[in-house]
């Protein structure tokens, strides 16, 4: 990441006009901005350092904000209004993935997309399902973030060429999480909303699902259950026999699409949602649950070579360590650890070992 263009004297002197008013905690940056993180040493010691800052000729501007009881103290070059959003850009991806997940929702129909652009509306339920689930996951993200005043993009979703259109959704976080009870909360509210509205879906997708016999050919593609689609599948089809086998429907696949989702970004590793709550909750104590986590990858690779995929993408993309925060002594809340054991819990009830059966 490239660092801000305030030199180290302009950093200097800024952070000896702050002292005065602000017991400064920790400094960090992004690409065009300062962050002094800190604490006021006195009430209307806010006003007072953002009056004594503009009055500085600089050529930088101010902005004091506050997280939680943490203050911040924002400065950019003069004349920078910040990364504006491309909401042209948000809209035209989603079009995209509207379309290509449309298509694959045809496909699994039988119906052909480019033969027929009419056949697109066969496509619309696996569509809706699956972009409600992995939309509601980055809301839930975005939304948490908005609540601890840490500024966050609107979600990008990824078109894909793929059997399910996509490569998911995400969002960029364009300023600095300084506490463990933000980076939790943030970490955690993608996957329990994401969560919330699967379980809804899952279970009005098998009601729209049928039995077939496991030596038809309509079989179709064999897929692996997390402990949640084991439970789902056999309370709503409770006299399942041994050589039968439930045929998903578009909704019910796409609610599958979403716990596997789920188990991928609560991995215990790296910056990945799951790494986030870990670090939150066991601190230093982190590193070697993400590394045992990062290691289970390669055995669970002979089952499905999805795993080693997932494993080089982490190692090379995501990092198997999470980067430190500044302020990682304040104590979480129960409730806060209360959601880090439901997360946990959601992990364990989602995951799938071998997601793609032989």
């Amino acid at each position: 990441m490239k660092g801000t263009a305030i030199d180290s004297e302009q950093r200097q002197a800024i952070q000896q006009q702050l002292e005065p008013f602000l017991q400064i905690t920790g400094i960090s940056e992004s690409r065009h901005t300062l962050f002094f993180h800190g604490q006021w040493r006195f009430a209307g010691a806010d006003r007072q350092a953002e009056a004594t800052l503009q009055m500085n000729d600089g050529g930088l501007q101010y902005k004091v904000d506050q997280q939680e009881d943490r203050a911040v103290v924002r400065v950019t070059e003069a004349g920078y209004a910040g990364d504006r959003p491309r909401y042209w850009l948000h809209a035209l991806l989603f079009g995209l993935t509207v379309l290509t997940t449309l298509g694959a929702g045809a496909l699994m129909e039988g119906r052909i997309p480019w033969a027929d652009v009419r056949n697109l509306v066969y496509g619309i339920p696996f569509s809706v399902t699956l972009l409600l689930i992995l939309g509601t996951h980055e809301l839930g993200h975005y939304l948490a973030a908005r609540y601890h005043r840490v500024d966050a993009t609107l979600p990008y979703f990824i078109p894909a060429p793929t059997f399910i259109g996509t490569f998911g959704a995400f969002i960029k976080m364009k300023s600095p999480i300084v506490n463990k009870r933000a980076l939790l909360e943030i970490g955690a509210a993608g996957p329990i909303a994401g969560f919330i509205m699967t379980v809804p879906a899952l279970l009005l997708g098998l009601r729209m699902s049928t039995v077939v016999s496991t030596a038809s050919s309509q079989a179709g593609l064999r897929l692996g259950d997390s402990i949640f689609m084991w439970l789902a599948t056999h309370a709503m089809f409770p006299h399942l026999g041994p050589q039968q086998d439930v045929m998903l429907s578009p909704v019910a696949f796409a609610a599958w699409i979403g716990l596997l989702v789920t188990a991928l970004n609560l991995l215990p590793i790296g910056q990945l949602d799951g790494g986030h709550i870990a670090y939150a909750m066991f601190g230093k104590k982190h590193t070697w649950i993400a590394r045992i986590a990062f290691a289970a990858l390669i055995p669970l690779s002979f089952l499905s070579l999805n795993w080693l995929i997932w494993a080089a993408l982490i190692f090379f993309l995501i990092r198997i360590q999470h980067p430190p925060i500044l302020e990682s002594y304040a104590p979480l809340t129960r409730f806060q650890r209360a959601i880090g054991w439901v997360s946990m819990i959601i992990f364990i009830g989602s995951f799938i070992p071998q997601p793609f059966l032989l």
